[in-house]
């Protein structure tokens, strides 16, 4: 990729933060407004029942921060004539916010409930099943995508013939899952998005996939942006809207760029929150009532072993940065 590439992802990265931190300080009073307060489970952390009230639905700062960037990137690609990146563009975003609207009527319905538990674990698989089968769907006929995935490590590709379509519902509906299950900390979602979206630039900088160099600086504006408000004590929670949206952006470019693999190493903090919950489940029902970890996911452990929240997100972004630069080395 050329310099001028460059230029374009750090315009649009400049942009994302700056109307990603305007939104957001707009849009918190208006949530404070609405009691739009979320509420903390007793069973968590004791000393998370002092955030009870923060607002939530913060991620519609973001969300918007990037649909914003993303159509005068739209406009300014139109008008050169140089729109190749586009569709795929289009079709990530159209993910992430589906996956989002999801989050969104999910948040909606805890506030309306004043109970941190809105749509049910089936209810909320069953539709990010539906919006991620309508994205392969869609990636299949736009982008003519294929059945088969390149390897890392490896100058080569797997053909995954029929078993593809099965293997990337799991992937992305497990990848949206685990973001979101990792949003449980002030700061730790963004921050881990944020080493993330370093690592899409770089790949794709030194791969020439521009696809990856224009989310990666979407989504690096838009977490760092969302940090000044995040950032602990929060002012604001991005929410289910937030995270799914998140979940949804970050698994969708290995979709498209055939690389989901690659960012799925990338994401491995992620994958291991994940992880975390389904051995806690398995241990509880195996050992009859025993717990593997002292709480589920794998950051309220350690906030029940006495760390910081601080130390939590300074933690888990340096591990989920080893990650990337291991990803990194096997692109």
């Amino acid at each position: 990729m050329n310099v001028e590439s460059l230029y374009t992802a750090l315009a649009l990265f400049a942009m994302t933060f700056l109307l990603t931190v305007v939104f957001s300080h707009f849009l918190i009073p208006i949530l404070r407004r609405h009691r739009a307060g979320q509420p903390i489970l007793e069973i968590g952390p004791s000393w998370h029942l002092s955030k009870a009230g923060t607002p939530t639905l913060g991620g519609l700062a973001f969300i918007v921060g990037i649909g914003g960037a993303l159509l005068l990137y739209a406009i300014y690609l139109l008008l050169t004539k140089e729109s190749n990146s586009l569709r795929a563009l289009s079709l990530i975003f159209i993910y992430g916010v589906l996956c989002g609207a999801i989050g969104f009527f999910d948040d909606y319905r805890k506030l309306v409930k004043k109970e941190n538990q809105g749509l049910s674990a089936p209810q909320k698989y069953l539709l990010l099943l539906l919006a991620s089968a309508l994205f392969l769907f869609a990636s299949r006929v736009a982008l003519q995508t294929d059945t088969s995935i390149a390897l890392p490590f490896a100058d080569r590709s797997l053909e995954l013939g029929v078993f593809y379509y099965p293997l990337a519902l799991l992937y992305l509906t497990g990848l949206v899952n685990a973001l979101n299950l990792t949003d449980g900390v002030d700061g730790l979602l963004s921050s881990t998005v944020a080493v993330v979206a370093a690592f899409f630039l770089l790949w794709g900088y030194s791969e020439g996939e521009e696809t990856a160099v224009i989310v990666g600086a979407l989504l690096l504006g838009a977490t760092l942006g969302f940090l000044c408000f995040n950032a602990h004590p929060a002012k604001v929670f991005m929410g289910d809207t937030g995270s799914l949206f998140f979940g949804g952006v970050v698994s969708a470019v290995g979709i498209v760029t055939e690389h989901p693999v690659l960012v799925l190493l990338s994401c491995g903090v992620f994958v291991i929150e994940a992880g975390s919950v389904i051995l806690q489940v398995i241990f509880f029902k195996l050992s009859h009532g025993k717990r593997l970890f002292r709480m589920a996911p794998l950051h309220h452990h350690f906030e029940k072993c006495g760390w910081s929240e601080w130390r939590v997100v300074a933690v888990f972004s340096a591990v989920g940065a080893l990650f990337s630069a291991v990803a990194f080395l096997g692109r």
